[in-house]
Parts: structure tokens; sequence; C-alpha cells
């Protein structure tokens, strides 16, 4: 180990701390790294996480790393070496593709171990494409957040496939359990975003993005409008990440289909087991793949039955017939974009007797607490870390 009072330094890339899984995941390694009495740094341009990486103990150093500029990824290739030999870093863990590439030339330019963790499903159109994305195979261990997220690996990367492992995306699930979520923070949220006391809340957690299926989410309501529903209330929650013309589109899609008290984009949620608490069917209308599904799992984790779109990762995280039996069931799994059978699997999930829906539920909670804790995820990644740093 390089660093002088022993403790293995370990070093994570990620373009920024805004929002996200691959961020939420980086934050909750840092952590884990610290109480094993570890030194963890992360490099970033930072963002609202900023404030909770700092406060598990972990050391922050703020870099240019979102940039795609080849001339800045050269550059911060020097920028990261110069953070390594500073820190004694032992091991450097990227995220994401821009910063992986300055991070693997920092990281072979020191002899350390590199690795990577492929957290998307990367577009990859033509042989260009391939190449910059082939950074996030090019780890001494490569980690796929997903089983599908591998295979994915080893049709694009055929040369990683001795190095890769799969790490499910793991979550807080004692936090998410609606027991521990006080009554005043559903109050304040429910204040908040308006929502009238006893209207059932269909929630749907997800950046603004087309591929999310939001709009898919607006035509869903719609139809569940148009056959008789008087109650329930939609809450579109999410960052825009600055795409006002998606934003203005959602706007005028609900506008056009007088939807304005019964759909609510309210944001960023920054206290998801609270809007969770609250919610009482949480929906993931997703219509490209999802690489691995944290909002399926936390809505699971947090007793709310749960509908997804059926590409992906998703039946790694929500159990469905016929995969499974109807009674070994978790959640309802829908074709990507078919707005009617969205509606009718929220109608069905609205309906559930108080019997039926605990049993779903308890089952679901089951399903995600075997597979799908952030402490096994952490405990993998540090397993991970060990066997490189004992070579």
């Amino acid at each position: 180990m390089s660093n002088n009072d022993g403790m293995p330094v370990v070093l994570q890339v990620i373009p920024d701390l805004k929002t996200g899984g691959a961020e939420r995941t980086t934050v909750d390694v840092a952590k884990a790294l610290v109480e094993a009495g570890w030194k963890a740094i992360v490099v970033s341009q930072g963002g609202r996480m900023l404030d909770e990486l700092q406060q598990t103990g972990a050391l922050h150093v703020a870099l240019p790393v979102k940039s795609k500029n080849p001339l800045t990824i050269w550059r911060n290739a020097a920028r990261l070496q110069a953070v390594i030999r500073e820190h004694g870093v032992d091991l450097v863990h990227a995220r994401s593709r821009a910063p992986a590439w300055s991070a693997l030339r920092a990281a072979r330019r020191e002899d350390i171990p590199f690795v990577t963790t492929y957290h998307g499903i990367y577009n990859q159109t033509n042989a260009l494409k391939g190449f910059y994305n082939s950074v996030m195979a090019r780890g001494d261990t490569v980690i796929a957040n997903s089983g599908y997220t591998a295979d994915l690996i080893r049709e694009r990367h055929p040369f990683a496939k001795k190095r890769l492992t799969v790490v499910h995306r793991g979550s807080d699930l004692t936090a998410l359990d609606p027991h521990n979520v006080a009554d005043d923070r559903k109050t304040a949220l429910r204040a908040d975003w308006g929502i009238p006391e006893g209207a059932p809340v269909i929630l749907n957690l997800a950046r603004l993005t087309a591929w999310k299926g939001q709009r898919v989410m607006i035509e869903a309501m719609a139809e569940l409008v148009r056959t008789g529903d008087t109650q329930s209330i939609a809450i579109l929650a999410g960052d825009a990440q600055g795409r006002e013309a998606y934003l203005w589109d959602l706007r005028d899609r609900i506008a056009k289909h007088r939807l304005q008290d019964r759909i609510k984009l309210v944001g960023h949620c920054s206290d998801v087991p609270a809007a969770l608490a609250l919610a009482d069917v949480s929906v993931v209308a997703s219509t490209e793949p999802e690489a691995f599904g944290r909002a399926a799992v936390e809505a699971q984790a947090a007793h709310v039955p749960v509908i997804v779109s059926d590409l992906g990762a998703v039946p790694e995280t929500v159990l469905a017939p016929p995969e499974v039996s109807e009674g070994e069931r978790t959640g309802w799994r829908v074709p990507p974009g078919d707005h009617e059978a969205l509606a009718k699997a929220m109608r069905h999930a609205l309906d559930l007797s108080d019997k039926a829906r605990a049993a779903l539920t308890g089952r679901a909670a089951q399903h995600v607490s075997e597979s799908f804790s952030v402490e096994a995820m952490c405990a993998a990644t540090l397993e991970v870390y060990r066997k490189l740093l004992k070579r």
C-alpha cells in the first residue's frame, strides 16, 4: 500500500454528483470504504450530493472530468496522476466513459489496479462509438450492475469476458422501510406537492428525459381517467437537468388532456423514502432498456406495488409470470410504450384488496432484501478491490 498510514486508498472517478444511480453508488461505496478503515477519494465536478459524500468522511477533489473534449480528457489523465501521487492512491475505479479514459491512462502510468463499472446501456451505433464505450470494459476487473448488462458486455466487448463480474446495484433497504419514515416527512411532502388527503398516489421517480417514459405515463393517466378514475394523482418526480423543451412538452401534453389537477410535475425529490411511503403504486415507464432499475427495487423495498416496462434488466428485479408463478409475483411488467397496458396494470394495482396488497408487497420486499441491499453491493465491491490489491 502506498499510503503512509497503511490504509488502502481508493479513488472513484465520476463526472458529477448531481443525481442518478452511478452517483448514488459512488457515495455508498465511499461510505463503506471509510467504515472499513480505508481512505476514500472521489473526483468529480460536484453537485447536490457533494455534502452527503463529504459527511461520509471521504475526500472530494474537483476536476473537469465531465468534459468529453479530447484535449480535456488527455489533460485530465495528468491531473488524476497528480491526485494519485499526492494521496498515495492504490486503486482507481471509473464509473463513466469520458473520465474513464483519463483514469485508465493515469492508472497505467502509475501501475495500479484499474476497475470499471458498466452502469448504463450506452448508445453504440457505429465503430467509433463502440471504441469510446470500450473503455468501460478495459478494467482489470469489469463490474456489470446486472446480468443483463454483463450479457451486453460479453456481446460488445468479448475481450473482457474473463475479467467480468456482476455486482447488482444496492439500495438502503432499511431507510426505505415505510415504518422508518416519520409521519412529519410524509405530511411535509404531501403539502409541498399539493396532494389532496385520501387521493391515491401513482408515483414515477425518474429524471425527466424522453426514454424514461413520462409521456407514456401521461397517456396512461388520460386512459385511467377516461375509464372512470376520479381520484388518483400521478406524481412525476424528477429533475429536467436542463431539458426545458422536454419539460414544456410534458406540460403541454398534460394541458391537452386537461389533467393539470391529476398530474403533477414536482421536480427533483430529495426524500425518496417519504415519496414512496406516500405512494399507492410506483411506475417505471422506461421505453429503452434499464441497465438495472433501482427505482423498481426501491419501490419493492418500500412495500409499494410496482409496475415496470418489460425490457432490460427488469426480469432480474421484478418477478412476474411467465418466469414465475402468479403466487411468486412481486410486481407487473408491461410492454414498453403501451399506455393502455400500463393503465390497465395501474387499475389492477389500485384495486388490490388489503390482503392481496400485503401479500404482494411482502414477497417483493423479501425478494429485494435477499439480492439488492446496499450492504451486499458494497461488500462485493470491496472484495473486488481486495483481490486486485493482493496481486
